[in-house]
């Protein structure tokens, strides 16, 4: 088992999040907690093809977007500035939600930036701790205990 306290919780997140559709990878070593990222032509060192097969790396493959755009949707109704939700829950409508939500946030909200980095990080991590302890990498225990520990933090 991996120690919670030596991995890049962030990283592991950003990996979760990862959308793309290039010819790409996030990998997790399972004996170090080191992140890396594997392509097809550049393989993980970035210079040697390799197939992942012959890695031994858990591959870290990205939550649906839905999961992500729940955060939003979230944030949207629980802050205390109604028309501010209103709006933002308006912004997520429809293809282009991410874009719209970061956009609204900065233009017409940025004093709400703050909380929303904390809320959307705090749930990033969670998730992270969460995929660790489906793979086998963290143990239950631990991962609950992290989860009870990082509730969201409160709204203005």
């Amino acid at each position: 088992m991996l120690d919670l306290g030596r991995l890049d919780l962030e990283e592991i997140a950003t990996a979760l999040q990862d959308q793309t559709d290039y010819e790409h990878r996030w990998m997790i070593n399972p004996q170090t907690g080191e992140i890396g990222f594997w392509t097809t032509d550049g393989g993980i060192d970035g210079h040697t093809p390799i197939d992942l097969d012959d890695l031994d790396l858990v591959g870290i493959d990205p939550l649906p977007s839905y999961v992500w755009y729940q955060d939003m949707a979230d944030f949207a109704e629980r802050i205390s500035d109604a028309a501010a939700g209103r709006r933002l829950a308006r912004a997520i409508q429809g293809k282009g939600a991410f874009r719209r939500f970061k956009n609204e946030l900065h233009e017409e909200y940025p004093h709400l930036l703050p909380a929303w980095y904390a809320f959307s990080g705090v749930r990033a991590k969670r998730r992270a701790v969460e995929w660790l302890v489906d793979n086998s990498l963290v143990d239950d225990e631990t991962g609950e205990r992290f989860v009870a520990e990082h509730p969201d933090p409160g709204l203005p």
